[in-house]
């Protein structure tokens, strides 16, 4: 036999297959989407809305369609609204909304008066504390976004695409640096629109929202932020109706604490005797650390404080000590009531030694104000404390008995809390914190 493969020749009635057929492979390219691809970024159209988020602290969203501002070589007027209650309300009657869709417009003229403060030349934007919503990813669900902040992306576009001009809105989560009456938030806005260069034009511009601190309001939120920006303020019933409301009543004002340094103010406390045990009486927030630092302090008397020593009994036993070895102390505690004096005044009675009180006059507030401040700027903070959480001042004024001379004091010494310190500690501490 040859080597090789003999070929094989088809006989005239065996089908021969024909080439199989290339399939035609359908392109997911449009003409739109390709010219798109190949034009220059600086001729593209931006995306209607877009959305970012910064961390877990903020929300923003920014429609950039419809009519711009009417052009101006006047610092820009800004018309800031708050959301719930001002700009829209639920269809269900709910305080919180059950889904995405249920939200209808506060007042049929909301709307109406956007357009018109957007064709006066009115930068529109929203400011909203938005605690419920959550922007942690949950990884394990595979899921990119959480449901609360994919229901509130979907229900402010919306309300964005209905008004039909350009507007943005930044909704504040859990960071407290964000969150109104604070001013993160307008940060972030003037950043991002370059009006911390350009300006804003405060005195003819308006913030609108319904925490306005009058009875039945949840808060002062929002007049505290437009008093922090230095801005007028309107609830949505004197803006959007037209309607006179009732004054709110008077509003805790941290100006109205700081005093001129035009002279040397009287000393508030002197020492009496060679050896005395001094405590303080006052609410958590209500100045007795920063009291002990610029007046005990100096003195010589030592600092026995529970925040540090966790117990009672572990501050009893180093008042001892210190007693024991001839030095003055002074408790920095809260001692609000005469059950917790008399722990002290029955030491001082061992050691047949006077004891005086300081008493801290102050409104919740204020202590409330000091603590929000304190949490928040490192340089008001020398002793790096957290924020205390409300149950710390509502346990206080349960507990809370004036100090009297019948416990056994030797004298009571009131002190009515007054802020001094440099003009950036100043600029801080008198802006609006809760």
């Amino acid at each position: 036999m040859a080597e090789g493969v003999a070929k094989r020749s088809a006989s005239p009635n065996q089908a021969i297959s024909p080439p199989p057929l290339r399939r035609k492979v359908e392109s997911t390219i449009t003409k739109k989407s390709a010219a798109n691809f190949f034009t220059p970024a600086s001729q593209k159209k931006p995306a209607p809305i877009t959305w970012r988020v910064i961390g877990t602290s903020v929300v923003i969203g920014k429609q950039t369609t419809g009519q711009p501002i009417p052009p101006t070589d006047k610092q820009r007027r800004i018309a800031g609204f708050d959301l719930d209650s001002t700009l829209i309300k639920t269809k269900s009657g709910n305080v919180f909304p059950k889904s995405a869709t249920d939200w209808q417009w506060w007042n049929t003229k909301v709307p109406g008066r956007l357009r018109e403060l957007h064709s006066e030349g009115y930068q529109v934007v929203i400011f909203s504390n938005q605690k419920r919503i959550s922007v942690q990813k949950d990884i394990k669900g595979g899921k990119t976004e959480s449901k609360s902040l994919s229901n509130f992306k979907e229900k402010l576009t919306a309300v964005m695409t209905e008004l039909g001009f350009p507007l943005s809105v930044y909704a504040a989560t859990t960071d407290p640096e964000y969150r109104k009456p604070r001013l993160g938030m307008w940060r972030e806005f003037l950043d991002d629109y370059d009006l911390d260069v350009a300006g804003v034009d405060l005195p003819a511009s308006i913030f609108v929202g319904d925490a306005a601190g009058r009875p039945g309001d949840h808060s002062a939120v929002d007049r505290g932020l437009a008093t922090n920006i230095g801005m007028p303020f309107k609830t949505p019933e004197e803006f959007f109706l037209g309607q006179t409301t009732e004054p709110a009543p008077k509003l805790f004002e941290p100006m109205s604490f700081v005093k001129p340094d035009l002279e040397e103010p009287a000393k508030p406390f002197t020492r009496k005797y060679p050896l005395e045990l001094v405590i303080f009486c006052g609410s958590p927030g209500a100045g007795k650390s920063t009291f002990y630092w610029n007046h005990l302090q100096p003195l010589d008397y030592e600092r026995v404080n529970q925040d540090i020593l966790k117990t009672r009994p572990k501050c009893l036993k180093v008042a001892r000590e210190h007693l024991e070895a001839k030095r003055s102390v002074a408790v920095d505690n809260t001692n609000a009531d005469p059950e917790a004096r008399a722990h002290w005044t029955s030491l001082a009675k061992e050691f047949k030694i006077p004891i005086r009180c300081v008493h801290f006059i102050s409104t919740p507030e204020l202590c409330r104000h000091n603590n929000a401040v304190r949490a928040s700027n490192k340089e008001l903070n020398p002793e790096s404390r957290t924020s205390l959480p409300g149950i710390a001042f509502g346990d206080f004024a349960r507990r809370y008995r004036a100090p009297t001379l019948d416990e056994g004091f030797d004298d009571i010494i009131p002190v009515e809390f007054t802020f001094r310190g440099s003009e950036e500690a100043k600029r801080l501490w008198s802006q609006h914190w809760v």
